[in-house]
């Protein structure tokens, strides 16, 4: 069928203009007669370009708890530049992951691996040339679990907070590089908001590094934690992307089966030197006991008691009458006074 024609407005009648940057130019030609800024837009609140692409790709092995999974979903909830995707089965190996990447167009990862559904295990990584580091994560707290009172706006960007060593040893400058790169929120994003209310802190204690999330309040500029929380043990620093040299390896890490075993054996040292206790007890009750001499010094304090005369009573006394009722024994005390007084 042939396409209609478009039938003549009446001449009264001046066509509506298009809703677009140039629509309050349009609407100005279009009804010379009326208001120009009838069907005026605003301009955008940024009007720069999105020059510095950085996209997260976050997502996780299966096997995760769901404690994990609410974590995987908080920072993606916080990093509007992040993508999705499905669990990576476990037989995979780790260098799939860079092909993930570039099918998602990602140049930066976020992976989270679990074994034996207890163990979690976070790698970040620089796609395709590294480099990449390995960390074990410790005391998960999410947004969920938490009851926090901040709050902050959804996609705005950022600010980050690093501890002063991150500047003094080189393995946690180059550390720093990696969190800016894959934690901060790039200018101009289309999914971003042009505001920053909340602060990402990494501090080092204890030789590991501990994540917080704080909101900035405007009246007085003081920090309530929004969250999510967890603790960062590095364990290698690797040259290439998930593999290659080891740059960096942690001398104070411990593995948790190590941890475990440890954990283990103590209580089973525990147990033995309890049991050794008593099986000594028991050797002691069962030897023979050594008769100590009497000591002569014993005797010194001991008064002998005084010696009472011996009294032989020749006359047998009286026997008393046994009466339970006493008013019987008065009357029976009665009837011998008067024998008494009739004799006299």
């Amino acid at each position: 069928a042939g396409k209609r024609k478009r039938a003549a407005l009446p001449p009264g009648k001046a066509k509506r203009p298009r809703s677009g940057p140039g629509a309050a130019e349009s609407g100005a030609e279009a009804a010379p007669g009326g208001d120009p800024e009838e069907y005026s837009i605003p301009p955008p609140v940024s009007q720069g370009k999105w020059k510095n692409k950085e996209r997260v790709l976050i997502f996780s092995s299966r096997g995760i708890n769901f404690r994990t999974r609410h974590l995987m979903q908080d920072l993606r909830t916080l990093m509007p530049h992040s993508k999705a995707d499905t669990k990576m089965d476990r037989k995979d190996q780790l260098f799939v992951i860079n092909e993930v990447c570039e099918m998602k167009n990602c140049n930066k990862c976020i992976f989270f691996e679990a074994k034996k559904k207890q163990d979690l295990y976070m790698w970040l990584s620089n796609i395709p040339q590294g480099p990449s580091a390995k960390f074990l994560v410790q005391n998960v707290h999410t947004l969920a679990e938490l009851k926090m009172t901040g709050n902050c706006l959804r996609g705005s960007r950022p600010l980050l907070s690093f501890d002063p060593i991150f500047d003094k040893e080189p393995h946690y400058a180059l550390l720093k590089e990696l969190f800016i790169q894959i934690f901060s929120t790039p200018q101009y994003h289309p999914k971003s908001q042009p505001f920053v209310d909340h602060v990402f802190t990494f501090t080092v204690t204890d030789e590991r590094i501990w994540f917080r999330n704080y909101q900035i309040i405007e009246e007085d500029a003081s920090l309530v934690e929004i969250g999510p929380r967890f603790v960062l043990n590095l364990i290698k620093i690797f040259q290439g992307s998930f593999g290659g040299p080891t740059l960096y390896e942690n001398p104070h890490y411990q593995s948790p089966n190590m941890h475990r075993r440890l954990v283990r054996l103590s209580v089973a040292a525990k147990f033995r030197e309890k049991q050794h206790v008593k099986e000594v007890q028991k050797e002691k009750k069962k030897a023979s006991k050594v008769l100590v001499k009497e000591d002569p010094t014993e005797v010194v304090f001991e008064t002998p008691a005084e010696e009472k005369p011996v009294e032989i009573q020749l006359v047998k006394p009286e026997s008393k009458p046994i009466v339970k009722d006493k008013k019987k024994l008065r009357k029976i005390q009665r009837k011998k006074q008067k024998k008494l007084f009739r004799t006299e």
